[in-house]
């Protein structure tokens, strides 16, 4: 579902070059849910923004679900991640003035989808995470674990085939964590969504199938 190869990112001032990725060649099979780990600074962030086409390498190819990106400009890249991908971040980047129902449909503003099969999308996706009975409600009315539940919503409310997860129990105790980890789980069972999950908590990642581990920009795991 996502190929890797030999990617490279350097990021350059006018008196600093710094290597952020180094020769990371990495598959990620259909249905697979992968987790990411190193110490901070290691680049993990950086490889999931480029799996993310939220950045691009600077050397090394890309192919989602067999296409490559490579030659994508900017606005098919914004179309190809608004219909293949779905994000979720630790600090849940929610719209504090708007509702939760509205937060979830805001990834259908940029389809051709009617407003009521947004609504009817957004209502499903928050069932899905067990907050049908917080759709009038906004984001400074809820918990930490809500918000990320209203996150993950607003992440699979389009049914990408893939969702990236920046560190997405970061945020939260060990209870909500847990509650967050069975949903994601649950989806990749379920829906045979693929999942690439950054974490520091070794525990979390543990639950997922495979864990590569990263360190100074290189694989070693």
């Amino acid at each position: 579902m996502i190929q890797l190869e030999n990617i490279e990112k350097v990021y350059r001032t006018d008196t600093i070059q710094t290597l952020a990725l180094n020769s990371i060649s990495l598959d990620v099979e259909k249905g697979e849910f992968l987790s990411i780990m190193g110490p901070s600074g290691c680049g993990k962030s950086t490889l999931l923004n480029i799996m993310g086409l939220l950045d691009a390498p600077s050397k090394g190819g890309i192919k989602i679900d067999g296409q490559s990106t490579t030659n994508l400009n900017d606005k098919q890249l914004a179309a190809f991640r608004n219909k293949k991908l779905g994000f979720i971040f630790q600090s849940y980047h929610l719209i504090n003035d708007l509702q939760v129902l509205d937060n979830v449909e805001l990834p259908l503003l940029y389809r051709n989808t009617t407003a009521k099969e947004r609504r009817e999308l957004a209502t499903e996706a928050l069932e899905k995470v067990g907050l049908s009975n917080r759709l009038k409600h906004f984001p400074t009315q809820l918990s930490g674990g809500q918000r990320q539940r209203v996150a993950i919503a607003r992440a699979i409310v389009g049914r990408p085939e893939i969702i990236l997860a920046d560190e997405p129990t970061g945020n939260l105790d060990s209870a909500m964590g847990n509650e967050i980890m069975d949903i994601l789980l649950q989806l990749n069972r379920t829906e045979g969504t693929t999942i690439v999950m950054v974490t520091h908590d070794e525990h979390m990642a543990k639950k997922t199938h495979r864990l590569v581990r990263l360190f100074d920009g290189s694989q070693v795991q």
